[in-house]
């Protein structure tokens, strides 16, 4: 059976001696208060209910599954999920990180972003039910109406409803702009809504009492493409006026997805036939409010895969030291066993620190992501705002798909180091890996993530953004470059920061001749990106280690850190010499392919 012990010394290490955080919240009138005992102790309680309540439902979730009754279109999830769900609103984690206008408690996001960290380890399945909630949540605060608002907000903040994000069709994924769902307005001011949703996790279940759908579609007089879409709320029951449940909407559960993987979350198919609901934003709108749900939902799914690639490393490591085979190279390590532990062996010792390596340096940018998020909309001066949220827009896409190529790497390197055992269900391996596979996939592919980042977000603003973020790099280099015992990181990382520019330029410069240039080099850039981002907080994390051991503090965790460090620049960083030259080959090789991708017999 897997183990799970929540990684709350590292989160520490991340908040407290990297990132500083409470000298942030000091900044923010309504965090000002929040401290380090208070953080530490939140985070111990949600290890606990994360590893002691969701974990042990993870692997009988994934056998059973969810069920759907045809007749009643209700859906049961795997047993035990329903009665932690209640005991994860009872304890207040639904309420965590929500506006105290609401129910909310109004901690800091980046507990919300551990709080979830933990639950993903523990059950990603399980997690995705309130996950999903808090952007829906995030969408109203933000959008809704102030009827809206007070209808729906405070039952969400609880937990006692949850919610949901109704994009995909049949027929279109990403492209929404080809969307069919209509909207037709009614007399009291609402919308009927008729269309058909897939791939809607956590679209049906039993755990709570209403669930909030955000439902994207066409009013009659919508303009073709993108710009003809409109966002609604749709509950599953309606809601009467003093907040009581009334009728059952019209929107219902038509079938679930049979998956690869989260067997334990609800995929549903969504029928909506005439269901009731009402605008959210502007007419023609939809896509400025769905995106405030969308882009919490790509850094929750870098999120999905940093948990997953955390428990897979703690599982996988603690079998290479237990697992004897063979000796080692060097000469008997394990002189009273007939073999060596396999942690002896390099390929071994390399495949479980890739693991390490990416979990800890993804827990790092989630963190800032976190802090981010969180001036966005609470730092009282607007020119940190802006700043924030341009770093923010900068990263998000860094974050859903350099974590979650990164976390597929890293389940499958541990499934691996299982060896046979890996590819048996009760070891737990093989289901992190089926588990990590969809992230790399929904709420934007990865190869999406990268078009957004190097067309839009670097390219589409001449690499303005980009130079924020060197410039934190630059501010690094200058402060450590003249640091002997700094060098094997700063220097590398400079380079790197010297080498992007350049490389930017020449794919701009070719995607104005012909832009599947753009196309071509996407996935590569992004990949050199995120070396660059994860490169500059290892690079932090070693300079707060060194710092450490030269003040005489003998804790083995700074030794660890420093080691993981130099691994991570000596094997993981250097791919991105490979990446800049596979970029830079053109898109000529791609796309000149017609003979070789024709149809053969």
């Amino acid at each position: 059976m897997p183990v799970y012990n929540p990684p709350l010394r590292d989160m520490q290490f991340v908040m407290h001696e990297v990132l500083k955080v409470t000298d942030d919240f000091k900044t923010m009138p309504q965090h000002a208060e929040v401290d380090a005992d208070t953080i530490n102790a939140v985070l111990e309680e949600a290890g606990k209910f994360a590893s002691e309540v969701i974990f042990p439902l993870n692997i009988s979730g994934d056998t059973e599954g969810c069920t759907l009754d045809q007749r009643t279109h209700e859906v049961k999830t795997p047993s035990g999920f329903k009665e932690a769900y209640q005991r994860y609103v009872d304890n207040g984690w639904a309420a965590l990180s929500c506006d105290p206008a609401y129910g909310g408690q109004g901690l800091p996001l980046v507990l919300n972003q551990c709080l979830y960290e933990m639950l993903n380890s523990a059950n990603q399945s399980w997690a995705m039910y309130p996950g999903l909630t808090h952007g829906a949540y995030a969408s109203l605060h933000t959008h809704g109406t102030p009827e809206q608002k007070a209808t729906y907000l405070a039952k969400m903040s609880s937990g006692e409803w949850t919610g949901t994000m109704c994009l995909t069709e049949p027929h279109c994924g990403t492209d929404l702009g080809l969307m069919r769902s209509k909207a037709e307005p009614q007399p009291d001011g609402s919308y009927t809504i008729s269309g058909n949703k897939i791939f809607i996790s956590a679209g049906e279940h039993d755990m709570a009492a209403n669930i909030i759908h955000l439902v994207l579609a066409r009013l009659p007089d919508a303009p073709p493409g993108i710009k003809g879409v409109s966002l609604f709320v749709v509950p599953k029951f309606l809601v009467n006026v003093d907040g009581s449940l009334g009728a059952r909407n019209s929107v219902y559960c038509g079938g679930l997805e049979h998956k690869m993987g989260i067997h334990g979350n609800a995929t549903a198919q969504i029928v909506l036939d005439g269901a009731v609901g009402t605008l959210v934003g502007q007419p023609h709108k939809g896509m400025q409010a769905m995106f405030v749900m969308m882009n919490a939902a790509r850094l929750g799914v870098g999120n999905q895969s940093l948990g997953l690639t955390e428990v897979a490393y703690q599982n996988a490591l603690a079998y290479a030291k237990d697992r004897i085979q063979m000796r080692s190279l060097s000469g008997v390590k394990a002189k009273d066993l007939a073999a060596d532990p396999i942690i002896v062996h390099p390929d071994v010792r390399k495949m479980l620190l890739t693991a390490k390596a990416y979990a800890e340096g993804g827990r790092a940018l989630a963190m800032f992501c976190s802090v981010l998020l969180e001036k966005v909309h609470k730092h009282p001066d607007e020119a940190v705002r802006k700043e924030s949220d341009e770093l923010l827009s900068l990263l998000t896409p860094i974050t859903k798909a350099f974590l979650t190529d990164n976390g597929y790497q890293a389940a499958t390197m541990c499934q691996q180091v299982f060896g046979g055992h890996g590819y048996i269900k009760e070891w737990g391996m093989e289901q992190f890996v089926r588990d990590a596979r969809i992230n790399m996939i929904y709420e934007g592919t990865n190869t999406i993530q990268s078009l957004d980042l190097l067309g839009r977000k670097v390219l589409g603003n001449n690499g303005a953004t980009l130079r924020k973020f060197g410039k934190l790099v630059g501010a690094l280099v200058m402060e450590e470059g003249v640091n002997e015992k700094m060098a094997e990181f700063i220097n590398p990382l400079a380079l790197l920061g010297e080498q992007i520019t350049k490389f930017t330029m020449e794919i701009g410069f070719k995607g104005l001749q012909n832009p599947d240039e753009v196309g071509a080099a996407a996935v590569d850039y992004l990949r050199v990106a995120g070396h660059l981002v994860f490169g500059y907080f290892w690079a932090r994390m070693a300079q707060v280690a060194l710092q450490q051991i030269a003040a005489g503090n003998t804790d083995p965790f700074y030794v660890a850190k420093l080691q993981t460090a130099r691994f991570y620049f000596a094997r993981l960083f250097p791919e991105t010499a490979t990446l800049m030259r596979t970029a830079r080959s053109g898109a000529k090789v791609l796309m000149d392919t017609d003979a070789a991708l024709a149809a053969t017999v």
